[in-house]
C-alpha cells in the first residue's frame, strides 16, 4: 500500500506527453533525409514527379552507379579525408600544448596570453585581409590554405583549458613530487582524463572541416585540390560536373533511361551525408559528457 505523503518522482502522463514529443521532433529531424534517400533510389520519371513521401516507387541505382564511377568525386573524397584527419590531429594538439600551460598557476604572462588569445574571438580582420595574408606566405592555390589556419581555434583552447582547470591540481604536484615532467604530466595524466573534452573538440573539428565549402572556394581554385563540398556545390549550384569520364555503358544507360538531374543530386547529398553521420555514434559517449563539464566547471 502506497503511503500518501510519499513523495512522487515523476507522472506517467508527464513521461507519456515528453516521449510523444520527443518522437515527433526525431521524425521531423529525419524525415527530409529520408525523404532524400526515397527520391534518390526510385525511379527517375517518378522522382521527378515529386509524389513520392513515404517509400520509393520503383527502383533505380544507377544514380549512385555514376557517381561511384567518377574519377572526380573520389578524388574530392580523398581531398576532404586528408583536410579532416590533418586539421583534426592538429587542433587537438594545439589545444592541448595551448591550455596546458595556461593551468600553471607560476606561468609567468599567464594573464596577458589569456587576454590575447581572447582577442581573436572579438575582432578579426576579415576577409581580404586574410586573403592577403594567405597569399603573402605562398598558401593560396595548395593544400596548407586549408589546413594551417584550421590548425588552431581559441574557442576549442577555452574549452580545452576550462576541463584542464577542473583537474585537482594536487594531482600535478603529485606527479612533480615523482620526478615527473611537465610533457610527462600532460601525456599521463591530464590527457587520459580529458578524453571527453578531446572527442568534443575532435566532432567539432571534423563536422566542420567536413562541411566546409567557402574557405576552399576562396582559396582553392584548383579543382584537383577541392574538397567534396566544392563538388556537391557544382552538382547543386552550377549542375557543370562532367561526367564524361564515366563508362559508355552507364552514359547509355543514363541517357535511355532518361536520368534527371535533380535526381544526381538527391543521391549526391545522401552520399557525401552518411560519413559524418556515421562518425557521431563513436562519439556520443564522450560527447554530451565533455559539453558538461568542459563548459559548467572552471
Amino acid at each position: 500500500m502506497t503511503h500518501k505523503n510519499r513523495i512522487r518522482e515523476g507522472s506517467r502522463l508527464a513521461d507519456v506527453i515528453i516521449y510523444a514529443v520527443l518522437i515527433i521532433i526525431c521524425l521531423v529531424t529525419l524525415y527530409p533525409m529520408y525523404y532524400v534517400f526515397i527520391l534518390s533510389i526510385s525511379d527517375p520519371l517518378e522522382a521527378a514527379s515529386m509524389k513520392i513521401y513515404l517509400y520509393p516507387k520503383g527502383l533505380y541505382l544507377n544514380s549512385y552507379k555514376m557517381l561511384f564511377q567518377d574519377n572526380s568525386l573520389w578524388r574530392s573524397y580523398l581531398n576532404t579525408i586528408v583536410y579532416v584527419v590533418s586539421d583534426t590531429v592538429l587542433m587537438l594538439i594545439t589545444c592541448c600544448l595551448c591550455a596546458y600551460p595556461l593551468t600553471c598557476k607560476k606561468l609567468i604572462g599567464r594573464k596577458f596570453l589569456t587576454i590575447f588569445l581572447l582577442i581573436p574571438m572579438y575582432f578579426s580582420g576579415g576577409l581580404i585581409p586574410t586573403y592577403l595574408v594567405m597569399t603573402k606566405l605562398g598558401l593560396y592555390n595548395n593544400i596548407w590554405a586549408m589546413i594551417v589556419p584550421s590548425a588552431i581555434n581559441v574557442w576549442n583552447i577555452i574549452l580545452c583549458h576550462t576541463y584542464f582547470r577542473s583537474i585537482p591540481e594536487d594531482m600535478r604536484e603529485a606527479a612533480k613530487i615523482d620526478g615527473a615532467r611537465h610533457i610527462q604530466i600532460l601525456t599521463q595524466i591530464y590527457l587520459p582524463l580529458a578524453k571527453p573534452i578531446l572527442a568534443v573538440i575532435a566532432i567539432y573539428t571534423v563536422v566542420g572541416v567536413w562541411n566546409d565549402w567557402f574557405r576552399p572556394m576562396v582559396y582553392l581554385p584548383n579543382e584537383a585540390l577541392q574538397p567534396l563540398q566544392l563538388y556537391l556545390r557544382r552538382v547543386l549550384v552550377q549542375q557543370n560536373v562532367d561526367f564524361s569520364q564515366v563508362s559508355a555503358e552507364a552514359a547509355e544507360a543514363m541517357a535511355r533511361q532518361k536520368l534527371s538531374n535533380l535526381q544526381i543530386r538527391y543521391s549526391m547529398i545522401i552520399f557525401t551525408t552518411l560519413p559524418i553521420i556515421f562518425v557521431y555514434p563513436f562519439f556520443q559517449k564522450y560527447f554530451v559528457k565533455g559539453v558538461m563539464l568542459g563548459s559548467l566547471k572552471g
